[in-house]
């Protein structure tokens, strides 16, 4: 298996399609063979290249708290291992903020971005229900139960069971690791990018779904009005985990994006 070093932490990353380099970034706790449903319709245009977290998945975990920056820091090293010099970034709740993050300390290799189901930190940024919150900050659950206990927070109520049972099953074959998620969730708590966001240049995609509980939709408007030109999507029926709820709109609007993108790059726009 394929690993990039950062500073002596081991992250795992692999990459399936060819054409221009897709950095696929994911959120709490979750390993990137999350990105299931999504990395197929990209991949059959694009180099996608999709790792684990540190303190996830086959990564290393060590010893906590992380930040933001660290994290960023460790996409930056599987884009090394890579042999690319900048990509296209998507990025899915604590992914977006990695996103952001990596744009704001490594502009010069982003290409574009997709800030998924994210917010920008600061005492701005909306928090999620505090049952929810009771959920994330909870030691006692297994794995297992927390992935369960979640499910109505994180994913629309019409969204069909199966399709919520595909996903566990995914999940089930990398669950968080204990103590990589809580360092995780440290991370997310001392972070702050609001403030710099007009900074980022690359072009900027914000979607969301309009009722997720997890990382309230507002937050999406917070984003959207401080990066330049950023473009704003509001998913209707669609929760935190949008790629699931809404799957054919989200995909469609990614991928619609991204070649826009690609185009105006060759047009040398």
């Amino acid at each position: 298996m394929p690993f990039a070093d950062n500073d002596g932490t081991k992250i795992y990353w692999d990459e399936a399609g060819q054409g221009e380099p897709v950095l696929l970034i994911m959120g709490l706790g979750w390993a990137s063979n999350m990105w299931h449903r999504t990395r197929p319709v990209l991949a059959g245009r694009y180099r996608t290249i999709a790792f684990d977290n540190r303190g996830a998945g086959r990564s290393e975990v060590p010893a906590g708290p992380y930040s933001i920056g660290l994290l960023a820091s460790d996409a930056a090293a599987v884009l090394d291992a890579a042999g690319v010099a900048s990509a296209h970034l998507v990025g899915a709740s604590m992914g977006g903020m990695i996103a952001q993050e990596f744009a704001l300390q490594y502009p010069a290799r982003v290409r574009s971005l997709v800030l998924g189901c994210t917010a920008p930190g600061g005492p701005l940024a909306q928090r999620a229900d505090q049952e929810v919150l009771d959920i994330l900050f909870t030691a006692g659950p297994s794995p297992a139960e927390r992935a369960r206990a979640i499910v109505p927070f994180i994913y629309d109520a019409g969204t069909p069971r199966e399709r919520v049972e595909e996903d566990l099953a995914v999940l089930s074959q990398l669950y968080p690791n204990p103590q990589g998620f809580f360092a995780q969730l440290q991370a997310i708590l001392a972070w702050e990018a609001y403030s710099r966001l007009p900074q980022i240049a690359a072009p900027t995609l914000v979607i969301h779904g309009d009722n997720d509980r997890l990382v309230p939709a507002p937050n999406a408007d917070l984003i959207a009005e401080r990066i330049p030109a950023a473009r704003l999507t509001k998913l209707a029926h669609a929760s935190h985990i949008f790629f699931t709820d809404q799957p054919e709109q989200a995909h469609r609007t990614i991928s619609e994006f991204l070649a826009e993108q690609t185009a105006v790059a060759r047009a040398g726009g």
